[in-house]
């Protein structure tokens, strides 16, 4: 594969990201607007919020298994048609119903885009896959920045939620452009000659095993809370919950972006030990904070937390469990987005019932779990003289 066709796919897998990422912040914004003018109460716009990830999960469980027969190319043009319809059909939706299948659609096309885009990555980079994988997810939090500081600034200038939704179509357009006929290479797996018998025994490893119930409890400690902070925070902290949220984010992309160093120093399984203690210790701080400094305090401990954590599951597995090819990483992202779309309404429920932070305080013991989990793994490799990649 040439330089430049390697970075025009890099590209526009990242503009790909970035509108699955502006979903995220935007959707995460438009809660309470929603909430008031379709008159839904915070268990619904759980519901409504959770589609979305109960669309990427079925998209991964498809998409996954398909991409060595269906190709990248095709995943992403499923994407593309997913993205445009799921938002034509919230700006113009009508009502719960309405709202549920955009955001079905939305949920489906980013579940496509990390189908194809992260065998993608850890094809063309096989030699560096988990800095490249960080390197490519800083454009998640990059993107709900980008989300986050358009709803900021419209929300300022009294423009409505249709118009927020409306932006997502020029990255959209950016990445069909890219992608349109471009030849994809085939994953790292089918290159290597791994059969599928052999991709199936490393998904039932006990090592992948481990890690696909570990991404359940990571995602839901990232995610789940991310959803909520903008309209939990505006009415508990007196602060604007959207800002707080462009701020963690901001933070994830830079931590993300220089990750190489920490790869190195820590070890991938040292970087999720250290996450998983910040992500408890940040989400515990934001279910306290009140007023601007103690909540941006917390923030960023909780950005510091979560930054690594989808990444560097991707990159451990795609490392150390490699037979398991696209449908390793597809069941991995996969299993964290189903996982979220469970924890939304049950925030939402505790929300309704007991406030916002007692709803960020439901979340506070599965990253306690990943602490005892991650400190196992990192003292095991340590045993056995430090982390190892295994190389097709």
């Amino acid at each position: 594969m040439s330089s430049s066709l390697r970075s025009r796919l890099f590209l526009g897998s990242c503009l790909a990201l970035i509108t699955t990422a502006m979903s995220f912040a935007i959707r995460g914004d438009i809660m309470g607007p929603l909430g008031q003018q379709f008159a839904l109460n915070k268990e619904m716009l759980g519901w409504v919020a959770g589609t979305a990830f109960w669309g990427f999960t079925l998209a991964m469980i498809v998409g996954g298994p398909l991409c060595d027969w269906l190709g990248m190319g095709r995943l992403l043009a499923f994407s593309f048609a997913g993205h445009l319809a799921g938002i034509l059909l919230t700006i113009f939706a009508q009502g719960f119903w309405t709202l549920f299948f955009g955001t079905l659609c939305i949920g489906l096309a980013n579940g496509f885009v990390e189908a194809a885009c992260n065998p993608l990555i850890a094809t063309m980079y096989s030699d560096d896959k988990t800095k490249k994988l960080n390197q490519f997810h800083v454009w998640f939090p990059g993107g709900i920045v980008i989300g986050g500081l358009i709803s900021y600034f419209l929300s300022q200038a009294a423009l409505g939620w249709q118009v927020k939704m409306a932006t997502m179509l020029l990255p959209l357009a950016a990445y069909g452009v890219l992608f349109f006929g471009q030849k994809f290479p085939q994953t790292e797996r089918k290159a290597a000659g791994v059969s599928g018998g052999d991709m199936v025994r490393s998904v039932i490893s006990p090592l992948f095993l481990v890690m696909f119930v570990c991404m359940w409890l990571t995602a839901s400690t990232e995610l789940g809370p991310n959803q909520w902070i903008p309209n939990i925070l505006t009415a508990s902290a007196g602060v604007s919950g959207i800002l707080v949220l462009v701020w963690i984010n901001g933070l994830m992309a830079l931590g993300r972006q220089f990750a190489g160093p920490i790869v190195h120093r820590l070890s991938p399984t040292g970087m999720l030990l250290f996450s998983a203690v910040f992500s408890a210790l940040g989400l515990f701080g934001l279910s306290l904070a009140s007023g601007p400094a103690p909540t941006f305090l917390a923030a960023t401990v909780f950005a510091l937390g979560v930054c690594y954590f989808w990444p560097t599951m991707l990159g451990f597995v795609a490392e150390r469990c490699p037979r398991s090819g696209a449908l390793g990483l597809a069941l991995m992202g996969g299993a964290g987005m189903l996982a979220v779309a469970f924890v939304l309404p049950v925030m939402g429920h505790v929300y309704d019932d007991r406030g916002g932070p007692a709803a960020l305080r439901t979340v506070i013991a599965l990253p306690v779990i990943l602490c005892v989990v991650f400190g196992v793994l990192f003292l095991r490799d340590r045993q056995s003289g430090g982390y190892r990649a295994e190389k097709l």
